[in-house]
């Protein structure tokens, strides 16, 4: 077994475990699930950020269309969030097919700034709708919760939960970098001009990485409107919350499977840690913090974390690889 599979299986040991290693601390239990959920929608984000290079900051639109999708189906009807992530599903679909056919021709930073005027437009239409709660939210009704709507007293429950939709999240991309439509998607990433002239659907195949991407976004921001019971238009489709998907991407490694989820586990930590040491008045300076990650990664290490570790793994690698050959070169006849 090479290196790289142990390392992976190690990985995978202490994700399962980590409830057994973080003990009953009900702190270190929800900032585990908020990792895991975190990098669910990174991953999402991932698919259309990372290996296609069309750098979204408007994915909130549709883990809003996700929280509020669940959050609707308990609070109007009473029934189960679980009602309503198909529904956030359909919609976040249809929305980026809707957005995606006219933003998808940009590039670079006029897409960025196209879906960023698109999210700052549906977190108005919301704010100012009464059906959707307005400014005030949705919250469930105020009746008595059970197992079938998600609603469980401690953490552990979520973070299982949360870790098997990763697993599929991660599944399916790695099931789609492997296929036809993961090799358009990097020639797309690497140029797209000359992708297209070598007969590659461009168009095509970012729109539908667009909606994938967006589907398994809403899923997220069901997950997230159940763990929490509740989402108002900042939680659901706040601009932060797209910075915060991109800077978790761009550390942890973009166009890497297992990129968003150490980006995750280093930027979620630090986001808690800070709250519960600063209260109310690390709101601030929370800004400060992701516009220094963000420096820091385009000025260092703009292939992320995951990125510099394999450089650094290969940098090892040679001196042993030089001593080989030199050593052969020593015996030749």
């Amino acid at each position: 077994m090479s290196r790289r599979h142990l390392l992976i299986a190690a990985g995978v040991i202490v994700v399962l475990a980590y409830p057994l290693l973080a003990g009953s601390s009900p702190v270190y239990g929800r900032m585990g699930a908020l990792v895991i959920l975190a990098a669910i929608g990174v991953s999402a984000w991932n698919i259309v950020g990372g290996y296609a290079g069309q750098v979204s900051v408007g994915h909130v639109v549709f883990f809003g269309c996700g929280a509020y999708a669940a959050m609707g189906a308990y609070t109007h009807f009473a029934l189960s969030p679980l009602v309503g992530i198909p529904a956030g599903i359909v919609l976040a679909v249809a929305i980026a097919a809707i957005i995606g056919v006219p933003t998808l021709r940009l590039s670079g930073h006029y897409f960025s700034m196209a879906t960023i005027a698109v999210a700052e437009l549906v977190r108005l239409v919301v704010t100012n709708t009464d059906y959707l709660g307005a400014a005030v939210g949705l919250s469930g009704p105020t009746v008595p919760r059970n197992v079938f709507d998600l609603s469980f007293i401690s953490a552990l429950p979520y973070y299982y939960l949360f870790l098997v939709v990763l697993a599929i999240t991660l599944l399916i991309t790695w099931w789609m970098t492997s296929s036809r439509m993961g090799f358009y998607l990097r020639a797309i990433r690497d140029s797209e001009r000359a992708a297209r002239s070598l007969g590659a659907p461009t168009s095509r195949t970012k729109l539908y990485a667009f909606m994938l991407s967006a589907g398994l976004t809403s899923i997220a921001g069901a997950l997230y409107a159940m763990m929490f019971g509740f989402v108002d238009p900042d939680s659901g489709f706040g601009i932060l919350i797209s910075v915060k998907i991109l800077i978790m991407a761009a550390l942890g490694g973009a166009g890497l499977l297992f990129g968003p989820l150490v980006g995750a586990a280093i930027l979620v930590p630090l986001e808690e840690i800070s709250n519960s040491v600063l209260g109310g008045k690390g709101a601030g300076l929370t800004f400060v913090v992701y516009g220094a990650i963000i420096l820091l990664i385009a000025r260092f290490q703009p292939g992320g974390i995951l990125t510099l570790i394999k450089r650094l793994s290969e940098r090892r690698g040679k001196p042993k690889e030089a001593a080989a050959v030199a050593a052969g070169a020593s015996h030749a006849p």
